[in-house]
């Protein structure tokens, strides 16, 4: 018998040949096979009749080859296929498809899924481009004939699972490799997870999930089937998805137990956090700073996710926790991902710090040798309080006197591993009892909650849902750069009205290969021609530090009117001044990026402009994006679009988020699964109880952490 460990090429059909093929799509063994899911299926139990069909419709059919040829036009060859059923005729069309010259012979049965269309001129019911499968082939003829009648049992009077081919290997063969896979299959699989958890959720058994997945039975509903609702699909999704969410219950828990910094809120804590604050708070900052330090208070460590959209007070809030950890005599380490951003954050900290007498140091990787050795020296000895840096602050060189508190922002363009480092440099390592410092992570992509469990399912999560008094929604227009002579001439008003403007491009230099407009050329052409009598400026990421530093200084402080950059600007600029945005190219960016750029504006009293200028042909999800942005101001609600449109591996950007590679669940479609899935793996870990046995518990355990390390790719737990 086979077991789910079983290496794939012992299935029989398979081999070391084909089992190299399969590898390529991840599967290595039995269970991987298993997990290989129909991506549709075809209802081959009623194929639908010839003389039934209606345009306008999807349709399975099943007939007969009848005959089949090639014919050229002006603009491509036509491959012609006729279908029959008794009398009844189908005809199917390929464009540019002179490889199925010689694929088809009268007499074949052959299945097609495609959609009905009718001919404009001749009025007949056509299929254009179907998906098909020849189900009776001469290369099976040899067969004797009890197993051609097994295979065609496969095919036809039933619900057919239908697969993405793997190279060669065709959604046929591997129907007949997963029918035989699961033939063989032991009875006896152990299922991992625990009785109380199948019991509140119905759950059957791991067995029946995958013969009934692969093989439905005939009364299944076939619109559950297509949307992976059936009683088969849901154990397999939750499956996957609670032994996720069980691993990362499993860090909180162990984060809880961990020996942590028990920060004093007293007066004297709150009068230093009154004298910082350059205006009143938010109710939404009230609250989450309520969240922080109540986190802080504790006596195991604060591990905090603070998402708030761009604008709405993420970096005073991140400065209010930093002095709750320096008034009690600790460091503070703030880790941004860019040059710039740390460049930001540094002057925003001096400028509401600094006049308190709280000392700040900035540590990035362009810093010269000399300063870099000074500003280690006063972070070791502890004269540096809040330590604000880049990748640099991970070096090893780098040590901390008291480090209390780690703040990550954009926590997204970090990897875990990274953020574990930082917080490692509490600076008595050599003592195992050493406290762990208190983490707060930050980002200004808002992130699903859907997303945000499973990718930051071990921490708190704080949201800042609301924009400080003052902020008037920016209004965003679509135009083509046909209407640029108008779009420079609202500039030019703004500038005058005594505002800023960026205007931003997809990249740096010209490419004889793109047609995109480069930052470059057109900062020659606005700066020497258009905007002439304007003071026009340039930023970009090629650009060395102090240049980029000094070229955003005299932005900041009005020398410039016009700011042309790239992506560079997307995170960390604050000139309230500025009022226009305009992104040139716009239907090549993401959602959140456009958004992120957009936010850079709004930041005054005055209402501000972002124009989304297009070039060229727009694809359907470009269309998407750019009425989305159009539409929304939300930054929640761009993030949830944004998600279905690239789906959860891409929202990113990088592997490094952390995000699990699932198999059969999708984030997006199973929310309220990942929901039951968070829950019920709490009331596993709160066990063992009379509704669960350590035993059980323990099974759990092993299984989640084979899964974690082999299947999902995510780093160890416990």
């Amino acid at each position: 018998m086979l077991e789910l460990s079983t290496p794939v090429q012992y299935v029989k059909g398979v081999g070391p040949r084909i089992a190299e093929v399969l590898a390529g799509k991840g599967i290595r063994t039995v269970g991987d096979l298993l997990h290989y899911l129909p991506f549709r299926y075809e209802d081959r139990l009623n194929p639908r009749g010839i003389s039934e069909l209606r345009a306008g419709e999807m349709a399975s059919v099943v007939g007969e080859v009848r005959n089949s040829g090639l014919f050229r036009t002006r603009s491509k060859p036509i491959f012609q296929l006729t279908v029959g059923q008794g009398r009844a005729r189908l005809r199917c069309l390929w464009f540019n498809a002179t490889y199925l010259q010689d694929k088809f012979i009268p007499g074949q049965l052959i299945a097609l899924y495609g959609k009905v269309e009718e001919d404009q001129r001749t009025r007949e019911l056509q299929i254009i481009q179907p998906q098909f499968e020849i189900l009776g082939d001469r290369a099976e003829s040899g067969e004797d004939a009890a197993e051609r009648k097994a295979a065609e049992s496969l095919e036809i009077g039933r619900i057919v699972p239908i697969y993405e081919a793997a190279g060669p290997v065709t959604s046929k063969r591997l129907r007949r490799i997963i029918r035989t896979a699961l033939e063989n299959l032991t009875p006896e699989l152990p299922d991992p997870i625990p009785a109380m958890v199948r019991s509140h959720l119905g759950l059957i058994s791991p067995h029946a999930a995958f013969w009934n997945v692969h093989w439905p039975e005939p009364g299944e509903s076939f619109a559950d089937l297509q949307s992976s609702r059936t009683p088969a699909h849901i154990r397999m999704i939750f499956d996957e998805l609670f032994f996720v969410e069980l691993g990362l219950e499993l860090k909180r828990r162990q984060q809880k137990a961990q020996t942590g910094i028990p920060f004093k809120l007293d007066d004297q804590v709150r009068a230093a956090i009154k004298k910082i604050l350059p205006f009143h708070p938010t109710a939404a900052q009230k609250r989450v700073l309520k969240e922080i330090a109540g986190d802080m208070e504790k006596p195991y460590p604060m591990r905090r996710l603070l998402q708030g959209d761009v604008g709405s007070g993420k970096t005073i809030v991140s400065f209010e926790a930093a002095i709750i950890a320096i008034e009690n005599g600790y460091q503070v380490a703030l880790m941004a991902p860019t040059e710039i951003l740390a460049q930001q954050h540094y002057f925003s900290a001096r400028r509401i710090l600094e006049n308190a007498g709280y000392r700040i140091v900035l540590l990035t990787g362009s810093l010269e040798a000399d300063r870099k050795r000074d500003v280690r020296r006063h972070i070791a000895q502890g004269n540096a309080q809040l330590v604000i840096g880049t990748h640099a602050l991970l070096e090893e060189k780098v040590e901390f006197a008291k480090l209390g508190l780690v703040i990550v922002d954009e926590q997204h363009r970090f990897g875990v591993i990274q953020r574990l480092k930082l917080m490692k440099k509490s600076g008595e390592e050599s003592r195992s009892s050493t406290p762990e410092p208190d983490v707060l992570v930050m980002t200004a992509t808002p992130i699903p909650r859907t997303l945000a469990l499973t990718v930051y399912g071990d921490l708190d999560l704080s949201v800042l849902d609301e924009l400080p008094p003052g902020r008037t929604p920016i209004v965003t227009k679509e135009v083509s750069d046909d209407q640029s002579a108008k779009v420079w001439e609202f500039i030019r008003k703004q500038v005058a009205a005594g505002h800023q403007a960026y205007i931003v491009y997809p990249v740096i230099a010209e490419n004889e290969e793109s047609e995109l407009k480069a930052a470059i050329k057109m900062y020659r052409e606005l700066s020497g021609k258009v905007f002439a009598d304007l003071k026009v400026g340039l930023l970009h990421g090629r650009l060395d530090a102090d240049l980029k530093e000094q070229v955003m200084r005299m932005f900041q402080r009005g020398e410039m009117q016009i700011l042309v950059a790239t992506t560079v600007i997307e995170v960390g600029v604050d000139v309230p001044n500025a009022t226009v945005m305009v992104i040139e190219h716009a239907e090549r960016f993401g959602l959140a990026q456009l958004h992120q750029l957009r936010g850079r504006i709004g930041r005054g009293g005055a209402k501000s402009y972002c124009i989304l200028m297009t070039g060229g042909k727009i694809t359907e999800e470009g269309q998407r994006r750019l009425e989305a942005m159009t539409r929304n101001n939300d930054g929640f609600k761009i993030a949830e679009l944004d998600l279905e449109l690239r789906g959860p591996g891409e929202f990113f950007g990088t592997r490094q988020a952390g995000m699990p590679d699932f198999r059969v669940a999708n984030i997006i479609r199973d929310a309220q699964l990942l929901e039951a899935a968070k829950r019920e793996a709490a009331a596993v870990l709160a066990g063992p109880n009379a509704e669960i046995s350590s035993e059980e518990i323990s099974r759990a355990l092993v299984t989640m952490r084979s899964r974690w390390q082999h299947t999902y790719g995510l780093v160890e737990v416990g």
